[in-house]
């Protein structure tokens, strides 16, 4: 009950209040009182008062019964610091507090809008870190590829100055010293992870001739980490004066992984089929078989790049060009001549209500997946391409009804490749196990055309054959495994697809991946069965200390020597028939059903899941899933290089361009640009004279 309820008219409280008295009324201390109450607690003869404390302070701190010296404190609702709050002392301590409590949370508002006295709002800044600041600095440089003059730029200095007085501006060669630091720091950390990583490591490795033409090697380390997340770091993106002969790559790159110290923990490498790779790849697994750093004295360790003998074998097929393909690419060369033309072809998609947002794409001669996308845009717009011929006269290489038939058909037959070229580019996810469904398809594919009755179809599908049949006659033996290890296909799927391929000698094929699967599998055996778990070696250490013991008690024995041979040699047989009656984890994981062929299922996930039950069998799956089938993930890095080292940038330090492009991939990642790549390639030729129609529709 307040006082003023209380007395009534009877008492009225006197409003003279002396200066000083009011000065300490309004600001007594610091304790930023917003307004006043008095409570009455006993008789009237007896009446206690508190006041009440409506302070921002006491939002992040708690008031404490009084102690037994008589004195009033506080405790800090989040690191529970205690500080004297009695009245006479004021709240300036405990707001000091706020703004230096170790477990101050930057991002509580609360924190940041504090009263001041007044009753004036203001922000509470952080405190400005200069190495913070410069760090953040590099990370923008690096991320967005900005040239190091930005630190320079008038316009970003007084936008620095602005946010900061602080801020000291530094210069062009102190942002790339930072950038170098940076790099640095970073490769200390992801060597240790290296370090750390219980798996192999994947190499995928290509060469690049930047704009200055100087060539740059760029090596790309791909694992699985302990989480079942497939990872990919560019180890290294170093300059490569020439000759680049396998001589030279060999030595490069034996120093580069020896830097890394992963030697020992190399698994496979995939490169183009560049005549200098095979000399390379030798070399290397020599130099490595002799440190016994392989598994299988490194029988599958080159991987040639499936993306690239694709290409190989479509560009093969390509060489005797269709005549439907010629008159299609200069029909699209045509339209593409002047905007007159365009704007004519569009006016001809709207007359057959076609959707001229599809796009008209041109190829690039030397891609074939351009030719690809050519055809499929330009067979959706058939119909404009006839009302055009009967429009325009000057239009002379429209294809004929049987070579729109003809394109129809090498578009279904390409599809096939252009799928598999998409889904062998990919560094996002496992790879390995899609090889030996595609390839088959690939080749099932190539079979069935052989016996087309369509001459040129026959033709091309023969040429492509024997390419595949080059590189492909036999399919990778460890790729072909990393089916094995799909719960969708297992043995059952390889020896299907070996059936339909090879007929009654699929046997053969299917035995022998049965037996090289085995034989990879007992090395991971053997790797565990050298390092049992610590409470195995003490517990064998124990038991063979007791049978010591018992033995050292025994001063002579009741056997003859003969007798004890003949029962180390029964001890031998039967810990053998022992082993052989025990299913292995492999057999184990092989006898258990397959998942559905059509669900879509996450391998890794699988793995990760089963990492207990089948601890050897899912270590050696983390290996082998880790395999990329195509050297795309390093060639995505040439796309950021090429953006590095364009024309104003040229004559940027080796060092420098490796720091800019490694530190991006650690940092914040590189994005597969083959996409993007392409599209510009392929451009719409129909973009531009849709914008141009319709800024003249907005004019008029």
């Amino acid at each position: 009950m307040s006082l003023k309820a209380k007395l009534g008219k009877t008492h009225t409280p006197s409003t003279d209040v002396a200066p000083q008295d009011a000065e300490l009324e309004e600001d007594i201390d610091g304790i930023d009182v917003l307004e006043v109450d008095v409570k009455v607690e006993g008789e009237e003869g007896n009446i206690t008062m508190e006041r009440e404390r409506w302070s921002k302070v006491w939002k992040f701190f708690q008031r404490l019964p009084i102690g037994s010296d008589g004195r009033e404190r506080a405790q800090c609702k989040r690191c529970s610091k205690k500080y004297i709050c009695e009245t006479k002392n004021g709240t300036g301590s405990l707001r000091n507090h706020i703004n230096k409590c170790p477990r101050r949370d930057e991002k509580d508002v609360a924190q940041m809008l504090f009263a001041k006295s007044g009753g004036s709002m203001s922000i509470n800044s952080m405190v400005f870190k200069p190495e913070r600041f410069r760090e953040l600095v590099s990370q923008a440089i690096i991320k967005h590829e900005l040239p190091f003059k930005f630190v320079e730029y008038e316009g970003i200095r007084e936008i620095f100055q602005y946010l900061n007085k602080n801020v000291t501006t530094i210069t062009r060669n102190t942002a790339k010293s930072d950038v170098k630091n940076l790099f640095k720091r970073e490769k200390v950390r992801l060597k240790n992870l290296l370090e750390l990583h219980q798996g192999r490591v994947s190499l995928t490795s290509d060469l690049w001739t930047s704009i200055n033409t100087d060539g740059f090697l760029c090596v790309t380390g791909h694992f699985i980490d302990k989480e079942w997340k497939l990872q990919k770091r560019i180890l290294n993106f170093q300059y490569m004066p020439p000759p680049h002969n396998g001589v030279c790559l060999t030595e490069k790159i034996s120093s580069l992984i020896s830097e890394w110290g992963i030697e020992k923990k190399l698994f496979t490498i995939t490169l183009d089929n560049a005549s200098s790779n095979d000399t390379f790849v030798n070399l290397l697994k020599g130099h490595l078989c002799n440190e016994g750093a392989l598994r299988s004295n490194g029988d599958y360790f080159h991987i040639r790049c499936c993306a690239h003998v694709l290409n190989l074998v479509v560009q093969d097929g390509l060489k005797a060009i269709d005549e439907g393909i010629v008159k299609l690419r200069e029909s699209v060369k045509y339209i593409k001549g002047s905007q007159v033309r365009k704007g004519r072809f569009i006016d001809c998609v709207k007359y057959v209500n076609l959707n001229p947002k599809k796009g008209l794409r041109q190829d690039v001669p030397t891609r074939w997946n351009a030719t690809y996308l050519m055809i499929e845009s330009a067979i959706f717009y058939r119909r404009a391409f006839f009302h055009l011929a009967l429009s325009d006269s000057s239009y002379l290489d429209c294809p004929s009804n049987d070579e729109w038939n003809k394109l129809e058909k090498i578009f279904r037959f390409l599809e096939v490749f252009y799928e598999v070229t998409c889904i062998f580019s990919g560094n996002k996810y496992s790879t390995a196990n899609l090889y030996f469904p595609s390839v088959s398809m690939v080749e099932k594919t190539l079979r069935e055309e052989m016996e087309s009755s369509d001459r040129f179809m026959k033709n091309m599908a023969k040429k492509m054959y024997e390419k595949f049949s080059k590189y492909w006659s036999e399919y990778s033996m460890i790729l072909a495994m990393a089916a094995v290890l799909d719960p969708r296909y297992k043995l059952q799927y390889v020896e299907f697809t070996y059936k339909k391929l090879y007929g009654d000698s699929f046997a053969v094929h299917s035995d022998r991946i049965r037996e090289k699967l085995h034989d990879l599998f007992s090395e991971y055996i053997s790797d565990y069965s050298t390092e049992p778990p610590v409470n195995c070696r003490s517990s064998a250490t124990s038991t063979g200390d007791t049978s010591k013991v018992v033995h050292k008690k025994k001063s002579d024995t009741l056997l003859s020597k003969s007798t004890q041979d003949m029962l180390k040699e029964f001890k031998d047989y039967e810990s053998k028939e022992f082993a052989l009656s025990q299913k292995s984890q492999l057999e184990m994981y092989l006898d258990e059903p397959r998942s559905d062929i059509c669900e879509d299922l996450d391998v890794l996930s699988f793995w990760k899941a089963h990492q207990y039950r089948y601890p050897e069998l899912a270590s050696m799956a983390r290996d082998i899933l880790s395999i990329l089938v195509s050297t795309v993930a390093s060639e995505s890095a040439f796309s950021n290089g090429g953006r590095v080292l364009d024309q104003y940038r040229s004559s940027l330090n080796h060092d420098i361009v490796e720091a800019l492009i490694c530190s991006k991939d650690w940092l914040f990642g590189i994005k597969g640009d083959e996409e993007l790549c392409l599209q510009e390639l392929t451009d719409d030729i129909m973009e531009d004279a849709s914008r141009n129609n319709k800024h003249e529709s907005m004019e008029a």
